[in-house]
């Protein structure tokens, strides 16, 4: 699994890695256009959008055959969760809501083979590896499997140093939004006090456990605090901004030219 550990080198050695989300459009090509702009990975959100497995596929088995990093952001940590997602054959995986370790240990049974697990390999995930025994999927598939659990509560907090130190964390993650909301400051952003504690918490857990954070916002500001694992944006947003944007732009041009010689 070429991608992942290309992935995990670039993180674990604190380079800037960038990545986008994508939540609302999901479509092949996309691999191909991040991969032109210089991103380093894409995450497939399932969390709150059913893209349909076989799309899903497609976008894996392209990343794939490109070297390029698809992760997959699971519907929840259940073990029937993590398998299907294991079975559509990401780089690794993006989960929602960790509040506790033993999420994670329900995780490694769900993601990893007997005796370490309980899984049963299938689907195009399958195809990282050229045979079907246990030391190909757990050197090739497991041991580079990158795992991102998010906090999203008071309670992920409380447990961010265990989380954190999980052996199957690979660098500790937030879910801004959802953690803003259940800390009373709902939209808010990591600006506000309460936020800000609670990132230096999180940031802190993580360094401790030896492991990079991943955040997700405006890259600028980020960069500047010192994160170098970000993910930037979803590309619904950075469609939208962009058509607004150039709109904008196009707009004051008119405005220009209306208010000049042959506009008065």
């Amino acid at each position: 699994m070429i991608p992942a550990q290309q992935l995990r080198c670039r993180i674990e050695k604190r380079e800037l890695t960038t990545g986008l989300l994508v939540s609302s459009h999901l479509w092949p090509q996309l691999v191909e256009i991040a991969m032109a702009g210089g991103l380093d990975y894409l995450i497939a959100d399932t969390e709150h959008l059913d893209h349909g497995a076989a799309r899903i596929a497609e976008v894996c088995a392209l990343g794939r055959i490109a070297g390029f990093p698809i992760l997959l952001r699971t519907r929840s940590t259940d073990e029937a969760s993590v398998r299907a997602a294991m079975d559509i054959g990401p780089c690794g995986l993006l989960l929602p809501n960790v509040e506790r370790a033993e999420q994670l240990d329900e995780v490694k049974k769900a993601a990893y083979l007997p005796p370490r697990g309980g899984r049963r390999p299938g689907g195009p995930g399958n195809f990282w590896v050229k045979q079907y025994d246990y030391d190909s999927f757990k050197t090739v598939v497991e041991d580079n499997l990158i795992v991102i659990p998010q906090v999203e509560s008071q309670e992920g907090l409380d447990n961010a140093s265990e989380i954190a130190a999980h052996e199957l964390t690979t660098a500790l993650g937030i879910g801004p939004f959802d953690l803003s909301a259940q800390l009373g400051v709902c939209g808010e952003g990591i600006a506000h006090p309460r936020m800000r504690s609670a990132v230096d918490q999180l940031r802190n857990a993580a360094d401790a456990a030896d492991k990079p954070m991943w955040m997700i916002g405006p890259p600028r500001p980020l960069i500047d605090q010192g994160f170098r694992f970000l993910c930037i944006g979803d590309v619904f947003h950075f469609l939208r901004n962009a058509l607004r944007s150039e709109l904008d732009e196009l707009k004051q041009l008119s405005q220009a030219d209306a208010s000049g010689p042959l506009g008065s």
